[in-house]
């Protein structure tokens, strides 16, 4: 009994072996083939053609040309740069007087303290101080102070000899890439530098009032407080007065500066006359909109309305009056009066120039001789 009993197990073992060898079986006749390796010889082509079997690789023969350090540039003009401070007599929303701070920058053109810096900087300011690179201040003197709304200039002279003065460069030999550094009195902190490359040359920036085309688009950061101040370029040489800059929240690095080219005959003149002399004609002027349409009973909706005329200017002599509206002006037409305005200081001094205006429901046409612009006031 206990044989069969153990001839019993003994085939089950026997069976179960067979079985699970069976499965092993199965599941590799199942399976799939292990993949095989890559071919990693190159393609062949019967039709290739080489383009050119002596052809090689060209080699460099030199390296680039190495930038001049911009610490060697900010150490040789800071000294010619200034921190200008001013004071502003201003009025509230009760009309009472108050004092407003300002600051700004400017650059040493001539070693017995002659500034030069923007319009814009001193406007309207009844005391403007300025700070040295040593830490001297000086007060400028105000009776020297010349301005230039039309290009955004001014000019003033402090009580100081010896100064380091900057180098003017020529500001027609730039480049659109070139190298520049704008230096100044940013947000009134102190003077600082900031490096770019010049963007775009003979810009004329939107949304001015100024009559130069020839300012200078740069990278290089300019701030509240740099108005006025110098943008030089790897020589250490003044080719750009920092003006301006686009501020919106999708605009990065765009600022201006008035070329030096344009700039220095405009400093020349506010040193020599206290002014500049200018083609003019003699007018106050208002652009046309609805309201002095409807209030005067015009008979266009569009040009530059007369407000007053200067006795004995050229446009007394040429017969224009109050309420007259210009339209055109030397063969252009003028829709407004920065129109207007630009179109006279493109004129010459002397110049005979046709103007076409409205008086009442007729159109009239005269002849204007521009003169020369008087001193201000």
């Amino acid at each position: 009994m206990l044989k069969k009993i153990g001839l019993i197990i003994a085939t089950l073992i026997l069976i179960v072996s067979l079985t699970l060898s069976a499965g092993c079986y199965i599941e590799i006749e199942r399976g799939t083939e292990p993949p095989a390796p890559p071919d990693t010889s190159p393609p062949t082509s019967q039709n290739t053609t080489p383009i050119d079997t002596e052809w090689e690789a060209p080699t460099a023969h030199s390296q680039a040309q190495i930038l001049p350090s911009i610490a060697d540039v900010v150490a040789k003009v800071k000294p010619s740069v200034v921190a200008i401070t001013t004071e502003v007599v201003t009025r509230d929303f009760f009309n009472r007087p108050y004092t407003q701070e300002g600051a700004g920058s400017g650059w040493i053109i001539d070693a017995n303290g002659i500034i030069v810096t923007n319009n814009h900087v001193v406007q309207s300011a009844n005391s403007i101080s300025v700070i040295l690179d040593d830490g001297r201040t000086f007060p400028a003197d105000m009776n020297t102070v010349a301005t230039d709304p039309f290009t955004d200039l001014a000019v003033f002279k402090i009580n100081a000899q010896n100064l380091p003065a900057a180098t003017v460069g020529d500001s027609s030999q730039l480049r659109i890439g070139d190298w520049v550094v704008a230096i100044g009195n940013s947000l009134g902190q102190g003077i600082r530098a900031t490096e770019g490359i010049v963007s775009r040359l003979h810009v004329t920036v939107p949304e001015t009032q100024e009559i130069l085309s020839d300012f200078i688009e740069t990278s290089a950061a300019i701030n509240p407080g740099n108005s006025g101040g110098p943008l030089v370029n790897m020589a250490g040489e003044v080719i750009g007065i920092t003006s301006v800059k686009l501020v919106d929240v999708q605009i990065e690095g765009v600022g201006y500066a008035i070329s030096t080219n344009e700039a220095c005959p405009i400093i020349k003149q506010l040193i020599n006359n206290g002014y500049v002399i200018r083609p003019w004609l003699g007018v106050g002027l208002y652009t046309v909109d609805q309201f002095v349409v409807q209030r005067y009973n015009l008979a266009v909706d569009e040009g530059v309305l007369i407000i007053n005329v200067i006795s004995g200017s050229p446009a007394d002599k040429a017969g224009l009056k109050p309420g007259d509206v210009i339209t055109r002006f030397a063969g252009q037409e003028v829709k407004d009066m920065t129109e207007l305005t630009h179109a006279i200081l493109a004129a010459q001094l002397g110049q005979q120039v046709e103007v076409n205006f409205w008086r009442g429901q007729t159109e009239h046409t005269t002849q204007a001789t521009l003169a020369e612009s008087p001193p201000p006031p």
